[in-house]
């Protein structure tokens, strides 16, 4: 690993290719996993959706319920 100084150093070509380097080595979801992940993010959201709605519902009906407002 290059100490700060070295960093500042660096020509913009070596750090192109030491990014080229880098982004060599990240491993890359497959198309499978990125709508895998992508269909569990819409599922947790929906869930987190709803159990906020119903909180929500729980509260307000407690509110106008202390408050005597609405039918």
């Amino acid at each position: 690993m290059m100490a700060d100084a070295d960093m500042a150093k660096t020509n913009p070509a070596e750090f192109l290719r030491e990014v080229r380097r880098e982004v060599a080595k990240v491993t890359w979801p497959t198309r499978k996993e990125t709508l895998v992940s992508t269909g569990m993010v819409f599922v947790m959201v929906t869930l987190a959706a709803l159990f906020f709605l119903v909180v929500d519902q729980i509260i307000g009906f407690g509110i106008r319920l202390i408050l005597g407002i609405g039918g």
